[in-house]
């Protein structure tokens, strides 16, 4: 079954009373559900929280509702399965037949942990990362969930640092990227930043057994720029968006690129456009072999870096956050398409679209 619109959608009672076994629902590839390009948390018109299927023309594929908010999606690489994370710092995830509009798993974080709002899958699907926080120690964690046992929780590693927030796989391998934001926070105090003075992000790359390969920081003098967003080159780079968390007067670039062997290195912004950003970077992208986008959603802006020539471009849209691809979309529910110069509008639904866009079925 294809929902071709927000008002075609299940109700929120249909939905999360419609849970079905694994073992019962047939493995229904990404044709199935509308042939999807992209997913992304949403509030719709009714204010009702929705997991969307937008395809590479702006259109919508489907529109399954969600109990709350989300804030990002894992996309199995071959079924129509998406895993629909809480907002930070939730300690549920469910596992989303998008073909059927059904519920297929509830995955909840052990006693103790909350989860960060991202995931990752291994290449070949059967494996299930998850970025959480030891509430009380404050330590990151991998969570490693069993895909084929009905994404049973299978064990767990350390990410490296405090606060991971996004995980990547690194394209061609079984390699993941962690950004370990450095900021602790506990459940009790809800979002407030508990150690600013005391944080330090970094970026972790582990192995399929959460075996570390490398580690990597900005300079201590930056030591309060949080990781919190990346994005897979297909070399084996990543780019990074970074949260500044000290003096708004000193704000440091937001962007960076993390290179094996050569660690991770800021990518020079000038002040004219740092300022007015708020020091927030919402989210990162690839866009082809060697550009990166980041959106800037308190400054209303995204700023496209052609890393092969040095050169950038800044273009202005309000509220502007997700990014995947050559695709944004922003609170206002629009849809555009970027180049290397220029922002084309595609559409515009009835939604406010959630900070990230998720890519389908390839890598950036």
């Amino acid at each position: 079954m294809r929902w071709t619109g927000i008002e075609a959608m299940p109700s929120r009672r249909s939905f999360l009373g419609g849970v079905l076994a694994a073992a019962g629902c047939p493995s229904l590839g990404w044709a199935a559900a509308g042939a999807p390009a992209y997913l992304s948390a949403a509030r719709n018109g009714q204010g009702l929280y929705v997991l969307i299927g937008l395809c590479a023309d702006a259109s919508i594929a489907f529109s399954i509702p969600l109990p709350d908010r989300g804030h990002a999606a894992a996309a199995h690489p071959t079924r129509a399965e998406a895993v629909a994370f809480a907002r930070r710092p939730g300690t549920y995830a469910l596992v989303i037949g998008c073909a059927q509009g059904v519920v297929l798993h509830r995955m909840r974080a052990p006693a103790g942990r909350h989860f960060y709002g991202h995931g990752a899958f291994s290449a070949d699907g059967e494996t299930l990362f998850t970025t959480e926080n030891e509430i009380a120690t404050g330590a990151g964690r991998i969570g490693i969930w069993d895909v084929t046992q009905g994404y049973r929780r299978s064990g767990e590693v350390a990410s490296g640092g405090i606060g991971p927030h996004e995980i990547v796989r690194l394209p061609g391998r079984d390699r993941f990227a962690i950004a370990n934001g450095g900021i602790r926070t506990h459940p009790r105090t809800g979002r407030q930043k508990l150690n600013l003075d005391a944080m330090r992000p970094n970026l972790t790359v582990i192995n399929g057994a959460g075996q570390v390969i490398d580690k990597a920081s900005l300079p201590n003098r930056l030591h309060q720029n949080s990781l919190r967003h990346i994005a897979a080159f297909a070399d084996g780079r990543v780019a990074c968006a970074f949260q500044w968390q000290g003096d708004p007067f000193a704000a440091p670039s937001l962007a960076g690129i993390y290179t094996p062997g050569a660690g991770l290195a800021a990518v020079p912004m000038q002040d004219d456009v740092l300022y007015g950003l708020d020091g927030y970077a919402g989210s990162v992208a690839v866009m082809d072999g060697y550009t990166m986008a980041l959106t800037y959603p308190r400054g209303g802006a995204i700023q496209i870096f052609d890393t092969a020539m040095g050169t950038d471009t800044v273009l202005r849209q309000m509220d502007i956050c997700g990014v995947a691809g050559a695709m944004v979309t922003d609170g206002l529910g629009r849809v555009s398409r970027i180049d290397h110069t220029t922002l084309e509008p595609l559409a515009q639904h009835p939604l406010a679209f959630d900070n990230h866009l998720v890519l389908i079925g390839q890598e950036e």
